[in-house]
């Protein structure tokens, strides 16, 4: 019975896999759709997020040392009855570790490709909403990497990135995606694309998930023994000798090179170790032995090298400020990067070396546009984790034509902008409310996954007092207007210079 029910999955899964396959490539827009909610994982929002939270709340991983930091994760992908668990082991904890952008390295399962594919059509979607790409990040990649491009194909029916997005939306919400798939490669091939990673990693954060179950369809035993040998090889940081198991059938994982690759954009920072953190097979769930799945949940870290952190709750002296030339320099960058994109040329590169100490150092910012006084989008990273001049070029770029609330900007409404800078502090955690100061002030807000922001000069715009401050706060999170009183919510405060 149990195995019928199973291949019943199967069957349902692969109707999925085909039918919505072919609403997407009829479809005009861009937007990748979910082709798995309602059957691997819930399609209603609301238990699609109590199920995800379910699972972060039962999962318990050993913490990684105070200011480390977080280099890669292995997350399984099978349907969330069997995987969600131990993925939620990986996803609890890079909650402790946030990052504003996520590379997904996935296997292509359905559609055979030579090389890595990197989507760069639109954003992903699922029933939490849609998912923006990182695509600086990407124009990153494709400067390092000549023949990277987009299997669009592959990614319509794949669903080894999708069944990890809405853990991401739930632990790193506003994040964005850089969604690799991983055709037939070679070890040369892997070691490319770390090379690349760990290049682009100088000059912003980001986090690596590398999506991969492991053995399948053995005994509960002898997958049991299959999959020890990975996880030695994980645990000992043996890109080399996990490569050559696989190769040589001494081991079995579906995304061993995107597993391997993450080894190895890992190991080419010191010291670099790894944690095992869950392992699990499909049997602990449905009781079958008899032919089971394997599932891993690991973290590829580095222990402290500074006595800096990229935590929301760390607190850190307030930044001198920007001068007259500083702020002007940055409003001629925001408008270059912009102006670049609606030409459709390479934003100009920005020579960190001419530029001012202030512009150099890894500051928070949000860029707002307006028309005629009125919003025409308005995006920000919140946590400096890159030099100031640069993110404010990139949220440049981020409001314009990646805020979800509004069209691309046009050329014809380009004459007519605004553009408004807000230079970041670091956030300080408070908690008493006593502690903010409208006016001086933003807050930024969060209890589960849910988190709001909201910049200090909104108060003043609209004549805010301290508690309707807080109150907008939280319905900018999605919360009830008082959840700033509980108890297992967070305040964070932060200035900034707005120009």
């Amino acid at each position: 019975m149990k195995r019928s029910l199973f291949l019943a999955f199967l069957l349902l899964g692969a109707w999925s896999f085909f039918g919505l396959a072919a609403s997407f490539a009829e479809s005009t827009d861009q937007v990748r759709p979910p082709i798995l909610a309602g059957t691997w994982y819930p399609g209603d929002p609301a238990t699609l997020q109590s199920t995800v939270a379910h699972y972060l709340s039962s999962a318990a991983p050993q913490g990684l040392p105070e200011k480390a930091a977080l280099r890669a994760l292995i997350a399984p992908h099978a349907g969330y009855r069997y995987s969600g668990a131990t993925a939620a082991y990986a996803y609890q904890l890079l909650k402790a570790h946030p990052a504003e952008t996520v590379v997904v390295m996935a296997p292509s399962h359905r559609v055979p490709f030579q090389g890595f594919s990197v989507y760069d059509r639109g954003s992903y979607q699922t029933p939490l909403g849609r998912i923006p790409l990182d695509l600086a990040m990407i124009d990153a990649l494709k400067d390092r990497l000549s023949d990277l491009r987009c299997v669009q194909a592959a990614h319509r029916v794949e669903h080894s990135i999708e069944v990890q997005l809405p853990f991401l939306q739930t632990v790193v919400p506003g994040f964005r995606l850089v969604p690799v798939l991983v055709g037939k490669v070679d070890f040369d091939d892997c070691v490319r694309m770390a090379r690349a990673l760990a290049s682009i990693r100088k000059e912003r954060s980001f986090v690596v998930i590398a999506s991969t179950d492991l053995s399948h369809y053995h005994s509960d035993a002898d997958a049991r023994v299959l999959d020890r040998r990975l996880i030695d090889r994980v645990r000992n940081m043996d890109s080399q000798g996990l490569w050559e198991d696989l190769s040589q059938s001494r081991c079995e994982a579906c995304g061993g090179a995107a597993l391997v690759t993450a080894l190895l954009y890992a190991g080419r920072f010191p010291k670099a170790r790894a944690s095992i953190l869950h392992y699990a097979t499909s049997a602990d769930t449905t009781g079958d032995r008899s032919r089971v799945v394997g599932y891993l949940a690991a973290a590829l870290w580095t222990p402290p090298s500074s006595p800096t952190s990229a935590d929301p709750s760390s607190s850190a002296a307030e930044m001198p400020p920007l001068s007259a030339a500083d702020k002007e320099q940055l409003k001629a960058i925001a408008r270059r990067a912009i102006e670049a994109k609606l030409q459709e040329n390479v934003p100009p590169p920005i020579e960190l070396a001419q530029l001012s100490e202030n512009l150099r150092r890894k500051r928070g910012a949000f860029v707002t546009l307006k028309i005629q006084g009125r919003l025409r989008g308005c995006i920000g990273q919140i946590v400096g984790r890159s030099p100031l001049a640069q993110t404010v070029a990139r949220m440049a770029v981020a409001a314009a034509f990646q805020d979800p609330r509004f069209p691309p900007l046009t050329r014809e409404e380009w004459p007519g902008v605004t553009v408004e800078i807000s230079a970041l502090t670091p956030l300080r955690r408070v908690h008493r409310a006593e502690e903010i100061q409208v006016g001086r002030h933003g807050l930024y807000l969060r209890k589960g996954w849910k988190s709001g922001l909201l910049l200090p000069q909104v108060a003043t715009e609209y004549g805010w007092d301290r508690d309707t401050f807080l109150e907008q706060t939280c319905r900018k999170a999605g919360l009830p207007a008082d959840a700033w009183r509980d108890p297992e919510t967070e305040i964070y405060i932060f200035s900034a210079e707005v120009f």
